[in-house]
């Protein structure tokens, strides 16, 4: 027969938790058979515990005060099974199981004094470990696994030897995962322990070659550095030093843009430290490093269509990238450039007045200079960075730009990509975000500028070189020559 007049009286429903009104057999907002809900259940009394045989005449259980850790937050040392009176699964006493153990110690050794003092397995040698046979119903291993709280194993321990295996790797020369620390990194780029995918060698670069200094890095958004760079030194014919620094900028939307960048920044920086020492004039060098950049990123669309089936985007477009550079030859500054990467002044006195030196190759700039958009107005335009210039087999033509500059002051030399300067544009906004002791320290003040455009978003690849500019004054004015 029915039971819903034995319910108990319900606080609540148990569909909606709305409290039901007295005598109701179904819940008034949700309608939830209230005769459903089962009655409380009688109370049930505990199970006692059984005393195991061999402890049941025995006095009541003492259980070993517990060791408190100290200062150094050292955890308690672990008790033994032994140490409470109990049974096996096989129904044998702890206390025999810790008999036998002691009767397998090497003589004159006492019972507890073998083992580590650490909660690792202590050693056990080839003859012990012969004569103990494997266990697997309770930890029976001398001085082994009551220790660690496993059971001893016929096999070695599979975490234990993935973890050695990995601990192995770096004394072999492998790269240790960024990650896990421990596993080792494949040749594809991932961690074989964890599966991390690993920071690629280009995601973030820096170099600091005596008075010149670059960093590269990837930014926040792209999955991976267009950008690369060249920082040397050589020497003039009169021995006089000459420095050089290439940045390169690869077009995103062209095929393997990584690849034409760091093709055009070896081969200016190969050409300006063959022809510099020869006595060519610095300007004349660089634009010479421009054409030899130029056919760098063009042999790159000129491989063979097999090493390019694996990439059906490949055969869209040929690689291109911009290139800017700039080089200090005795009291001359020249840089060079094809596309939208800059060249920044920037004198150690900053009362004196900043400077770019360098113009675009871009519809910006082409709109400014043809006076239909101002600068703040062309640049904000969707189209600004579309470049007019850059190097590879479809560019239209190449149109080297090189200028020398004779500064009469000291100053810092800023080569960026628009990584940067779209986070510091204008000469003045680029002199704020350099550090006041990025003359003397050229590699801490690349990292605060990459940091800067990092901190304004990190839209882009960031490349920066410093090239600190030492001269004695000479008098009022500096000479310019454009070509």
């Amino acid at each position: 027969m029915s039971q819903s007049h034995q319910q108990p009286a319900l606080s609540q429903c148990p569909g909606c938790a709305e409290p039901p009104a007295a005598g109701d057999l179904f819940c008034g907002v949700c309608g939830y058979d209230l005769s459903a809900v089962p009655g409380r259940p009688g109370d049930r009394p505990t199970m006692a515990i059984t005393v195991p045989p061999a402890a049941s005449g025995s006095e009541a259980v003492r259980w070993p005060a517990a060791a408190e850790t100290d200062s150094s937050d050292m955890p308690a040392p672990v008790h033994r099974p032994s140490d409470l009176p109990g049974t096996d699964s096989g129904g044998r006493p702890l206390a025999e199981q810790e008999q036998e153990k002691e009767q397998v110690q090497e003589p004159g050794v006492a019972a507890g004094q073998g083992a580590p003092a650490g909660p690792g397995p202590g050693p056990v040698s080839g003859a012990e470990s012969s004569a103990v046979p494997v266990r697997h119903d309770d930890r029976a291993v001398p001085g082994g696994a009551e220790h660690s709280g496993d059971f001893a194993l016929a096999a070695p321990d599979p975490r234990t030897a993935e973890h050695a295996a990995a601990a192995a790797a770096p004394t072999a020369g492998g790269k240790v995962c960024v990650a896990c620390r421990s596993g080792r990194v494949d040749s594809d780029g991932y961690c074989e322990n964890c599966g991390h995918a690993q920071p690629r060698e280009r995601d973030h670069m820096e170099q600091e070659l005596g008075s010149v200094a670059a960093v590269s890095d990837r930014g926040l958004r792209h999955h991976r550095n267009e950008d690369s760079f060249a920082v040397s030194s050589t020497a003039l014919p009169d021995g006089s030093p000459a420095v050089v620094a290439i940045v390169c900028d690869g077009v995103s939307s062209a095929s393997r843009p990584d690849e034409a960048s760091a093709a055009a920044a070896n081969a200016a920086n190969e050409s300006l430290l063959e022809s510099l020492p020869r006595g060519t004039h610095p300007q004349q060098a660089m634009h010479e490093a421009i054409v030899a950049a130029s056919e760098a990123v063009n042999a790159l669309a000129q491989e063979p269509a097999g090493a390019m089936e694996h990439d059906a985007h490949r055969h869209q477009n040929a690689p291109a990238c911009t290139l800017v550079g700039a080089v200090m030859a005795g009291e001359l500054l020249i840089v060079g450039w094809v596309g939208d990467s800059r060249v920044y002044w920037v004198p150690e006195d900053r009362s004196r007045p900043t400077a770019r030196l360098t113009e675009d190759d871009s519809w910006a700039a082409q709109m400014v200079a043809a006076g239909l958009m101002n600068e703040a107005e062309a640049y904000a335009d969707e189209r600004a960075h579309a470049i007019t210039g850059w190097l590879g087999a479809d560019a239209y033509e190449l149109e080297p730009h090189t200028a020398a500059f004779k500064p009469d002051r000291p100053g810092l030399v800023v080569v960026c990509t628009d990584g940067l300067w779209n986070y510091a544009e204008s000469a003045e906004e680029m002199a704020a975000a350099v550090p006041a002791d990025a003359q003397e320290h050229p590699l801490r003040g690349a990292q605060v500028l990459v940091g800067h455009a990092l901190d304004g978003g990190g839209h882009d690849n960031v490349t920066v070189a410093l090239l600190p500019f030492a001269v004695r004054p000479q008098g009022a004015g500096s000479a310019c020559e454009t070509v």
